[in-house]
């Protein structure tokens, strides 16, 4: 088995889409028509967004993150934490904690999206 999609439920999805291009460099795979569903290419899993009136319609009942208390994150990794932060600052992220040193060897970071998600930028792990 492998994990082929994450899908996050928002309400504007091609601000979502465009908004994740710019903050993270990220690449469109796709927006469908109507503008309810579109991915993003991140690799072996793909990133969705889905609008929430869409999940809505087809009886799932989603909520919305709620700031200060996420129930998960999303963690892109980069050899840059520091400017990843400033970069996803300048295209409207929410700051939430700084670039870190961690005792085990990696720097982290957490910024949140325009939808509330939490986000970790960090560098990779190594290899030992």
């Amino acid at each position: 088995m492998q994990l082929a999609y994450t899908v996050l439920y928002v309400e504007n999805v091609e601000q979502t889409l465009t908004f994740y291009e710019t903050a993270f460099g990220l690449k469109r795979k796709m927006l469908y028509e109507g503008g309810e569903y579109g991915e993003l290419d991140t690799g072996a899993t793909t990133l969705s967004f889905s609008a929430i009136d869409l999940m809505r319609k087809i009886g799932k009942n989603p909520a919305s993150p709620v700031k200060g208390q996420p129930t998960f994150e999303l963690s892109f990794t980069t050899q840059g934490v520091a400017g990843a932060v400033k970069k996803a600052v300048a295209a409207g992220a929410g700051l939430v904690k700084e670039a870190q040193d961690m005792p085990w060897g990696q720097t982290t970071a957490h910024v949140t999206d325009p939808n509330g998600f939490l986000i970790e930028l960090c560098s990779p792990m190594s290899q030992s």
